[in-house]
């Protein structure tokens, strides 16, 4: 081996070091002081000497949620606003409760990947590819796992006679959420506006807007 080679090479572990050293937590946890807004890097830190074991437990997925709903579904979330103990790990969950006809229509996460895993029920899922639109779709049965990539537009149906439930895991404390729908007809933007962006008709506009809490 060459003097040169050697020295690139300990400068390359080196380098390899002081990045993986770098990403290392310099404290055990930052339990979310919920107290203070979060910031684009999370919840400020609570004081270590006001933590307890309540901080890392989350009982609010024991039960389904509301279904009685213009979507006939209800997402119950465990992120770090709700699960404090969660807050800098960089994963999160929520339950996911579809009644027969239930829909989770079209949305993203902007800040993270999700997995999905059935266990009870039938969903029909997919997402599409921000290449060529090209789109995954498969229906899945109890103990199934299905992967959204981070960002990427995706949605659930129910797809049996019967009550689904799925829990979906992520990437991230705080993964974020935008619904299409509802970021299309269930805002301000003038009518007139949605129209050209979208290619419908007026009618179609405003009657998405009445169901959707929109104006303008």
């Amino acid at each position: 081996m060459s003097k040169l080679t050697s020295i690139f090479l300990s400068l390359s572990l080196s380098l390899s070091l002081l990045i993986l050293t770098s990403h290392a937590s310099v404290q055990d946890f930052c339990v979310a002081d919920l107290s203070l807004p979060a910031g684009p890097a999370g919840y400020s830190c609570k004081s270590a000497a006001n933590v307890t074991v309540a901080d890392f437990v989350f009982t609010g997925l024991r039960k389904g949620g509301n279904t009685t709903n213009i979507i006939n579904a209800a997402v119950s979330p465990a992120f770090d606003a709700q699960f404090p103990g969660l807050n800098g790990l960089g994963l999160s969950i929520a339950r996911l409760d579809l009644a027969p006809g239930g829909v989770v229509p079209f949305h993203t996460h902007p800040g993270a990947s999700e997995l999905l895993l059935v266990v009870q029920g039938t969903i029909v899922t997919g997402f599409v590819s921000s290449f060529a639109n090209k789109v995954y779709v498969k229906k899945l049965v109890k103990g199934d796992l299905f992967v959204f990539p981070q960002g990427l537009l995706h949605f659930q149906i129910n797809g049996g006679g019967r009550t689904a439930v799925a829990f979906a895991s992520f990437s991230s404390a705080n993964p974020g959420l935008q619904i299409t729908d509802f970021a299309l007809f269930g805002n301000d933007l003038p009518s007139v506006l949605v129209e050209k962006t979208t290619f419908l008709d007026d009618a179609q506009v405003k009657k998405l807007k009445a169901v959707l809490g929109g104006s303008g």
